[in-house]
Order: C-alpha cells, then sequence, then structure tokens
C-alpha cells in the first residue's frame, strides 16, 4: 500500500485530475461580444443620463421619504449607494480593458490585411513597370506611324524625280530623232494637232 502513488500528488498531470466543480468555459466569441457590446453602453450619453436620474432619484427617495419606507439611510452617507457605484466601477475596468483587447485585435488584422494588400499592390506595380520597360524595348524594333509616313515620303519624292528624269530624256530624244516612235523604249510619242498640221506643211 506505502508504495502506491497518490493520484492527487504533484507528480499527476492537471488534466488527469477530477475537478470538484465543473470548469467554467464560456464561448469567448459570443462573452466578448456582449461584454463589448455593454462596455460601448457604457460610453455613451444615454448611460450617463440614466445613472445621474438613478442616482438622484436615490438620494430624494432616501431623504424625503419617510423614515420607514427608505432603503438608505442618509445619516450614515448612504453606504449601500457607495457599494453600489464602487461595485459598478471595478466591473467597468475589466469591461473596458475587453473591449480595448479586442478592438486591438481587429485593428492588428486590418493592419495585416492593408500590409498583405500594400505587398500586393507594389508587387502588381512591379510587374507592370517591367512590362512597360520590355514593351519599350520591343518597340524600338517596330516601324512607327512617323517612320513609315518618313519612308513613302521619301519613296514619293524618289518616284517624282525618276519620272522628271525620264521624260527629259524622252524630250531630248524626240528632237534628236523626230520620229513618232522610240525604237528603244517604244513608245509613241504623242503629237498635238498643231504640230500636225506644221509638219504636213512642211511637206508640201
Amino acid at each position: 500500500m506505502a508504495e502506491q502513488r497518490k493520484t492527487n500528488g504533484l507528480d499527476t498531470p492537471l488534466a488527469a485530475r477530477q475537478r470538484f466543480w465543473p470548469k467554467f468555459s464560456p464561448n469567448p466569441d459570443l462573452f466578448g461580444s456582449v461584454t463589448e457590446k455593454f462596455a460601448r453602453f457604457m460610453g455613451t450619453p444615454q448611460f450617463l443620463l440614466y445613472m445621474t436620474v438613478f442616482c438622484a432619484f436615490w438620494l430624494i427617495w432616501n431623504s424625503v421619504a419617510p423614515q420607514s419606507w427608505r432603503f438608505d439611510d442618509a445619516t450614515i452617507g448612504f453606504t449601500a449607494l457607495t457599494l453600489m457605484l464602487s461595485l459598478q466601477a471595478s466591473y467597468a475596468a475589466p469591461l473596458l480593458l475587453l473591449a480595448q483587447n479586442r478592438q486591438d485585435d481587429r485593428d492588428r488584422v486590418s493592419l495585416s490585411e492593408d500590409r498583405a494588400r500594400a505587398e500586393r499592390n507594389l508587387y502588381d506595380t512591379e510587374y507592370l513597370t517591367r512590362e512597360l520597360a520590355s514593351l519599350r524595348l520591343a518597340l524600338r524594333d517596330v516601324a512607327t506611324r512617323d517612320y513609315v509616313r518618313s519612308e513613302l515620303r521619301n519613296v514619293f519624292e524618289e518616284l517624282l524625280e525618276t519620272t522628271d528624269g525620264e521624260e527629259l530624256h524622252l524630250r531630248a530624244k524626240k528632237k534628236s530623232g523626230g520620229k513618232n516612235s522610240s525604237p528603244q523604249t517604244g513608245i509613241i510619242e504623242t503629237v498635238n494637232p498643231q504640230q500636225s498640221q506644221q509638219r504636213k506643211n512642211n511637206s508640201k
């Protein structure tokens, strides 16, 4: 018997021990939301107005009402009212701290989401910057509208120059040969009606 270990000693884990009172484990979200709503209500003007009316009624009733109807004597400094307000203040502080902690948790979550969103925006901006840089490099080898226009203008000027030169060459041949057709080019000379009449008169 002496060798048997006690089940409630320090070597026994706490989870294995049997609790005399059941463990109180409320829903943290529900409890936190309810307490936060109450703490928020305590910071509203309505709560202050209700508390002022309640304390005024308490003081007036226990001061003016008959002695047998009073429940808090004014001669001892309204002990019940003082105790009640002290109890309320002792519970108000933890409620406010709980509401502040929940607000801090929400702020922390929102800050983390904002940080993640900012990082995604930064990555998107960097990606777009790289794409724009690659497009600029690619457009250097692509013919732009101004470049095509300038090239077409140069080709058109060259064509005009060549046509002017061919006309001068043909005129020179016409003056030297005096025939209606050119044996080299095969181009038929166009003669005006006045020129043909002059040629007929000369032949006569």
